[in-house]
């Protein structure tokens, strides 16, 4: 297998609501705001080349689905779609992807699985080969949203995805699609059935743990449904891949795609050895087993 950091289109947002009750005299030292409170954040996805002959991509990001005055609300930067770009710049275009895997369905998430918008155009599900990989639990979620998160979700791609016949909703460890090669658990805290996934020693954190500094347990975003279940998911999830060396993969972070878990003599848990990206890492066969 070949591991390689993929990068989506990027984002700036309140650093506040990244942060939810931390002071911002705390969190502006790991990342500098601008004059309007927003940070930059990544949309960074991870994909596997040779994953039992597959290619497999975990995530696509925001991507360029918003029109006009929703991309400059959400702060999405870049107006073209990135991650198409950068799957080009390792050879593949989102038709040689043979499944996609998605930690949850939030637009930040699982908007880059559309089209860039076009005036006058209907949202357009790209990734014509690919099945796609969500977890049961929270896609009853987003078919039937709170309140309180209904606006994370674009109702559209639900649609789109049901009319593929190509979703497959996991419930346990593995999937059909993917069999032991990548295990999955589930998470609550930030939103109902968020699936984390785990393939050749690397776990995809998805919005457990957004980036490097979100890795101190009572750090948690303001947008996380509840944020007590999050910190004990958080402990149980970074007390496991310590005991085993599974690196932690991060989605959000601007600077830094994969690092190793580390836990100091007062049980305070951090990163080391940070990686800003991967180019084809290598990973022997045995390693890819999750099982």
């Amino acid at each position: 297998m070949e591991l390689f950091s993929i990068l989506g289109n990027s984002q700036q947002l309140d650093g506040g609501a990244m942060f939810g009750n931390a002071p911002r005299a705390l969190w502006s030292r790991w990342i500098k705001p601008d004059d309007e409170n927003r940070i930059p954040l990544a949309c960074r996805c991870l994909l596997v080349k040779n994953l039992d002959g597959r290619n497999v991509l975990f995530e696509t990001g925001i991507g360029a689905f918003f029109e006009p005055s929703m991309r400059e609300r959400y702060g999405v930067v870049e107006q073209r779609h990135v991650l198409l770009d950068s799957l080009a710049e390792v050879g593949l275009s989102h038709v040689d992807i043979d499944v996609v895997v998605l930690s949850h369905l939030h637009f930040d998430h699982a908007g880059g699985l559309l089209a860039a918008w076009e005036e006058g155009q209907v949202p357009k599900l790209l990734f014509p080969n690919a099945r796609f990989v969500v977890g049961a639990d929270h896609w009853r979620r987003a078919l039937a949203p709170h309140p309180r998160d209904r606006a994370s979700f674009v109702h559209e791609l639900q649609l789109l995805l049901e009319a593929c016949g190509r979703l497959e909703l996991v419930e346990g460890e593995y999937s059909q699609a993917l069999g032991s090669s990548v295990r999955f658990s589930f998470s609550d805290g930030h939103t109902p059935g968020l699936m984390l996934a785990e393939v050749g020693g690397v776990a995809f954190c998805a919005d457990l743990i957004p980036g490097r500094f979100w890795v101190h347990l009572p750090i948690t975003m303001g947008y996380d449904r509840s944020p007590e279940i999050l910190i004990d998911e958080k402990r149980a999830f970074l007390q496991d891949k310590l005991s085993r060396d599974v690196r932690l993969f991060f989605t959000h972070d601007h600077d830094c795609a994969l690092a190793r878990v580390t836990r100091d003599e007062h049980g305070r848990f951090g990163t080391a050895d940070e990686q800003r990206e991967l180019r084809g890492d290598i990973v022997p066969a045995s390693v890819g087993a999750a099982g």
